[in-house]
């Protein structure tokens, strides 16, 4: 058996159904990756490759292994990534300010998914930089990559439900009045060519929780919790609740440029069951300097 496989026994109860059904209701495996697996003749039953239409039976040891070498249209560059966790299905990465997740038209290299390709091959690994979740460029904090098909199609499923907690740390200007509440406004693009978002009846439901941390003389430290994940969803909410982030120079009026030379938001908190174990990761950094030096510049 390869390391990077899975294993899955058969119990009594679903004894008689097919290996297909099997694989996508009780495994929860999506159809793309069990057709793949198939075509590629990578789905065994007791060490015998086997049709999905197979019927199988109490006792069977059903293994599925997974690509072990993938290429990806990004080149590797060295660079200094921030590790906070890793092992054979995940790496969690602590991603600096002003830098882009992801090659574009306009940034080439230098981002972060060219770094890390270049640590997954200095370490002899083939796999390609899968995100699970994404940061605007002058955010910084936790990204997930998921290094096979398998976890990222159980993390991109998880995201979406009460398991996985996303929580950012936000400085504000000015101090709210309701310490704690929910945002509960759609947010809405208007225009293809249009990068910025407004909160708009047109748009998508949006769910951002709140809780002031700390308050200063002007602003506060505000943790947000999302339970939708719309772009720029934390920076468009505070500022129309009438509390901008500090350095946000798309949704906040004030030159913040002598405070800090971004926007001060972290995704500072990660939970969420790991792919293959079912077991709940737990990942919380801190606050990247420059945030805490404008704290406590307004904090008298």
């Amino acid at each position: 058996m390869k390391e990077n496989s899975l294993i899955f026994e058969v119990d009594g109860i679903n004894d008689g159904m097919k290996l297909r059904q099997y694989l996508k209701t009780i495994c929860k495996l999506s159809s793309r990756l069990i057709k793949s697996a198939a075509l590629n003749k990578r789905i065994k039953i007791n060490n015998k490759v086997e049709k999905l239409n197979y019927i199988i039976e109490k006792n069977d040891r059903i293994t599925v292994d997974l690509p072990e070498n993938e290429d990806q249209d990004i080149v590797p560059e060295k660079m200094d990534i921030d590790v906070v966790y890793e092992d054979m299905d995940i790496l969690v990465v602590n991603k600096k300010p002003n830098m882009v997740v992801h090659p574009t038209k306009s940034y080439q290299s230098g981002t972060l998914a060219n770094g890390i390709l270049y640590y997954f091959r200095e370490n002899g690994e083939q796999c390609i930089v899968r995100l699970v979740n994404r940061l605007d460029m002058n955010t910084s904090g936790l990204i997930i990559v998921a290094k096979n098909q398998f976890s990222h199609m159980a993390l991109s499923r998880d995201m979406h439900g009460d398991n996985f907690e996303k929580s950012y740390l936000a400085v504000v200007h000015g101090n709210l009045t309701e310490k704690s509440g929910i945002i509960d406004l759609p947010i809405y693009r208007q225009g293809e060519g249009n990068i910025k978002r407004i909160v708009d009846e047109r748009g998508q439901r949006s769910v951002t929780c709140y809780e002031v941390i700390e308050s200063f003389n002007h602003g506060d430290l505000v943790k947000l919790s999302l339970k939708t994940g719309r772009t720029h969803q934390i920076r468009v909410h505070m500022s129309h609740i009438g509390y901008p982030i500090y350095g946000d120079d798309l949704y906040c009026d004030m030159d913040d440029t002598k405070c800090i030379k971004r926007q001060a938001l972290h995704a500072y908190k990660l939970r969420f069951p790991h792919p293959r174990t079912g077991k709940k990761l737990n990942f919380e950094i801190d606050l990247p300097m420059d945030i805490k030096n404008l704290i406590q510049k307004i904090k008298f």
